[in-house]
């Protein structure tokens, strides 16, 4: 299983940014997909993860700014990040676990830059 994101980059404050990440190498669509970030100094962090048949759910810091959403025909999942502030300034990895075939994969990380 590979996981490619995209949709990185470098935003002013208050600006948005959609982040991708789509899954292959697999008959089976991943159960979980879910965002992390990881900023310079700190440990990586859950930023939202959606389940299938679940609602998605999200860290305090970014409800509200951000919406996670999939599309199983292409087992993709996506991150809308609105209103970004210099804090989401991180390196930002999609992640996906496979109930069917038990396993936990990551993608590489894509960076994103918020300037104030």
């Amino acid at each position: 299983v590979q996981l490619q994101a995209s949709g990185g980059g470098l935003v002013q404050a208050g600006g948005s940014l959609r982040l991708s990440c789509a899954a292959s190498g697999s008959i089976f669509s991943p159960n979980v997909m879910s965002w992390y970030r990881q900023a310079p100094g700190k440990q990586r962090e859950l930023v939202a993860s959606i389940r299938s048949g679940r609602s998605p759910t999200y860290a305090d810091s970014v409800k509200g700014r951000f919406t996670i959403s999939r599309d199983n025909a292409k087992a993709t999942v996506y991150l809308q990040m609105n209103s970004l502030k210099p804090e989401d300034t991180a390196v930002y990895y999609c992640y996906a676990h496979y109930t069917d075939i038990g396993g936990d994969y990551w993608g590489k990380g894509t960076q994103v830059t918020v300037s104030s």
